[in-house]
């Protein structure tokens, strides 16, 4: 087993990233991989009048063993779920040691709370800059009670407390814990982009792996608040959106020939992507979205669609940047 076939998950202890590790660990179940689960730390020094204006270093040790104890909450999560699984205690910031650990491995996964308001518009660090940074694609797995709705993960073989391949939440996940959706229904974002594009080739590998329906969204904001209500009204707007669905099928039917077996459902609404994504995420159980992810401050940030749908989404986003490795 090679490094890229390996699930890296950050864990700081939190109910968020605790069900982030439930979701990487039924994925790798499925896949075949194995889990590598990080705990990082950071300490600032701060300047001590005391010490003719030396400064001083907080001692880590009981940080360090903080970090440790997560580790071994998170190994015991997962110790009879089947999956191989390695922990490492990093130094550092959470979201940079993260991004430069993502160029070795498959995929990266992280928990986010989504709570209302401010807070929820920025996230999080890590689940902003890891999605915008990353050099594997990143999934954003919300602790959100609109999230658990749906068929459970069954881990087979696991003791469970039901047959196994039953429709019950593996022992990985600890009693009243949030349960781990299963993957049968993908959502990806299409939208003529090559990011899109990109999102559209890792949406159809992970249909693939989980048997999942497939169906991409294109979203043209033709309505009267729209970006285009300024079109004349002589313009017929269902003309555009048929349009708008002959170059989608376009794009789409290549991919089917490409991909024998794989048929992929097409649906253009008046909307913007952001907006039909995040609704269809109700109904669904992984969303796909590709971002540009540029570099300097503006790097900060994924775009607007894919930050707009992290930030709203009801289940787990998969994310693909420029910086991932095909």
């Amino acid at each position: 087993m090679t490094r890229s076939e390996v699930v890296l998950v950050g864990v700081d202890g939190s109910a968020a990233s605790l069900h982030a590790l439930d979701w990487a660990t039924a994925y790798a179940h499925r896949v075949g991989w194995s889990l590598h689960i990080v705990c990082s730390y950071s300490l600032p020094s701060f300047t001590a009048a005391s010490l003719d204006g030396g400064y001083a270093a907080l001692d880590d040790t009981t940080i360090q063993e903080g970090a440790k104890s997560v580790l071994a909450e998170a190994e015991a999560r997962v110790a009879d779920a089947g999956v191989h699984a390695t922990t490492e205690v990093a130094t550092g910031d959470a979201a940079g040691v993260l991004v430069e650990l993502s160029a070795d491995y498959g995929l990266a996964v992280v928990g986010t709370r989504g709570r209302g308001g401010f807070t929820e518009r920025l996230l999080g660090t890590v689940s902003s800059a890891l999605p915008a940074h990353a050099q594997c694609p990143v999934v954003v797995v919300p602790l959100r009670a609109e999230a658990n709705r749906g068929v459970s993960w069954s881990v087979p073989g696991a003791a469970s407390g039901g047959a196994a391949g039953s429709e019950t939440a593996p022992a990985a996940i600890a009693p009243g814990a949030a349960e781990i959706r299963e993957v049968r229904r993908i959502v990806v974002g299409v939208d003529g982009s090559p990011q899109a594009e990109r999102a559209l080739q890792h949406a159809i590998v992970q249909a693939n792996a989980w048997g999942a329906e497939l169906t991409a969204v294109t979203g043209v904001p033709v309505g009267n608040t729209g970006m285009l209500a300024w079109l004349p009204s002589t313009i017929d707007r269902e003309q555009v959106l048929a349009d708008i669905g002959v170059g989608m099928d376009v794009l789409v039917d290549r991919y089917e020939a490409e991909n024998p077996g794989v048929r992929i459902r097409r649906i253009v609404l008046d909307g913007t992507g952001a907006e039909l994504l995040t609704e269809f995420s109700t109904a669904s159980d992984l969303v796909v979205v590709g971002s540009r992810g540029r570099g300097g401050f503006r790097g900060l940030l994924l775009g607007s669609t894919s930050q707009a749908v992290l930030h709203h989404s009801a289940c787990p986003v998969y994310v693909v940047n420029k910086h991932c490795a095909d």
